[in-house]
């Protein structure tokens, strides 16, 4: 093959995290309980188009972290949930803007089902007035699911999190929190277990890049 060809294969594939196999993961709704099903059939808001890259797909994982880590690359707006035997499952997420965004290593202190949502003094005071308490559902900002990060004991107040703006999947917004499609931190969420690290890279540490370049090596 001309060495040409050869390049823009490379070139091809380095979208795709640096990864040489990526697969689509199909959509289901097996994790969803009757409640899901009930409040996700008729959400009070638009459906997005998620870019095929941001949607659920499976990869080979060449990083060290271990079979149930969560990893987020603030970049590339992936989340990776490790699996065993060198895979990942990447999962398209919304990040916070760089002045915004938690990054480093946290634990999940807490798991909950459709949140409550209580924002937090400087949310109220950039993008507010809220309610002291936005009950669960569709239309709460933090979606199907919540899990919340600690160092150590405390809250860091970040978390992952579903949304009810599934259209800024990909991107990064002011919120700091990381976001998730509604059926994505469901499907996470079934799989994720308390207590389990979670690594969260600053923005110009990449994944991809550092897998691509292991790769190329």
């Amino acid at each position: 093959m001309p060495r040409s060809l050869i390049a823009l294969f490379v070139v091809a594939l380095l979208p795709l995290g640096g990864c040489m196999q990526a697969t689509l993961s199909p959509s289901t709704d097996a994790s969803m309980t009757p409640r899901d099903r009930q409040l996700l059939a008729h959400t009070p808001y638009a459906q997005a188009n998620v870019p095929e890259q941001y949607l659920r797909h499976v990869v080979d994982y060449q990083r060290k972290e271990q079979p149930g880590t969560i990893l987020v690359d603030t970049d590339a707006r992936y989340l990776y949930y490790v699996l065993p035997e060198g895979k990942a499952i990447r999962y398209g997420v919304a990040v916070g803007e760089e002045a915004m965004a938690f990054s480093g290593v946290a634990r999940v202190g807490r798991l909950a089902e459709w949140p409550d949502w209580v924002p937090t003094a400087d949310i109220q005071a950039r993008l507010g007035p809220y309610p002291a308490r936005v009950p669960g559902g569709p239309a709460n900002p933090l979606g199907a699911r919540g899990i919340y990060l600690y160092s150590g004991n405390k809250d860091t107040l970040y978390r992952i999190h579903g949304t009810n703006q599934p259209e800024y999947i990909g991107q990064a917004i002011s919120s700091g929190c990381i976001r998730m499609r509604n059926e994505d931190v469901i499907d996470l969420y079934d799989r994720v277990k308390l207590n389990s690290m979670v690594v969260v890279l600053p923005p110009g540490q990449n994944a991809q890049a550092e897998t691509g370049a292991r790769w190329r090596g």
